[in-house]
């Protein structure tokens, strides 16, 4: 490649880089949004959540069409290769993220057509937890940074820890008053909508690891929420 060819290639991927970014941004200020709406009991906070997903929606296509236009232009090899297959990935990822964020705007809605009912305390911890992941997964993407994407992945433990915390918590409120079973059957599943957002946090740290490295973490990682055969969304 000329001088020129070069330049203009490494412009398209600092353009899906900056998208990519984009991305991260909004959605973790998706998922704050939700639990100051689940924490305030507001259903016009939260419905501005759900309507806010479009736009992640809208740059995953932007950045999808951008993965072509590389793919097409410049057929990428090497590190360039790796880089971009990976950002394709953690593209559909973050995606992910913003619906699980929308999941929750969606259950302080439910939770407010039945009866609106204070936050259980535990899932305001867990939501701090997966926000800082988020937040440092995405620090990692753009610094290149494979140590960063370890600390993420390894991370992980102590939200799935916090779940488990949550999910007996939560069980011991139904149990201590059945007539709110139904509310708490709603934090219950924001609860799993935020350790899934955690799993998708370190699913992007596994994609840059690769992407920097050439190798792939160890899948033998093991999963500390005991809570996955009892509770399925």
């Amino acid at each position: 490649m000329n001088d020129h060819v070069l330049s203009t290639y490494d412009e398209e991927l600092n353009e899906l880089r900056s998208i990519v970014s984009r991305m991260g941004g909004l959605a973790a200020d998706q998922l704050q949004a939700a639990m100051k709406a689940l924490q305030e009991s507001n259903v016009e906070a939260a419905n501005a959540v759900w309507l806010a997903d479009k736009k992640l929606d809208y740059l995953e296509k932007t950045a999808e069409k951008s993965v072509i236009g590389v793919f097409a232009r410049r057929a990428p090899v090497a590190n360039d290769l790796r880089e971009v297959v990976s950002t394709l990935k953690v593209i559909s990822v973050l995606e992910r993220i913003g619906d699980y964020a929308k999941n929750i705007a969606k259950r302080t809605i439910a939770i407010n057509s039945i009866q609106p009912m204070p936050m259980p305390k535990p899932l305001e911890v867990m939501a701090k937890t997966a926000l800082q992941m988020i937040q440092n997964v995405m620090d990692a993407y753009a610094h290149k940074d494979s140590v960063a994407a370890v600390q993420v992945w390894e991370s992980d433990q102590r939200l799935d820890d916090l779940h488990n915390a949550t999910y007996e918590e939560i069980l011991n409120h139904m149990k201590a008053a059945p007539e709110e079973i139904s509310g708490y059957t709603h934090f219950l599943m924001v609860a799993k909508n935020l350790e899934r957002i955690g799993d998708q946090s370190t699913n992007i740290a596994e994609q840059i690891y690769y992407s920097i490295t050439g190798k792939w973490l160890d899948d033998a990682r093991p999963k500390h929420d005991l809570t996955s055969e009892t509770l399925v969304e």
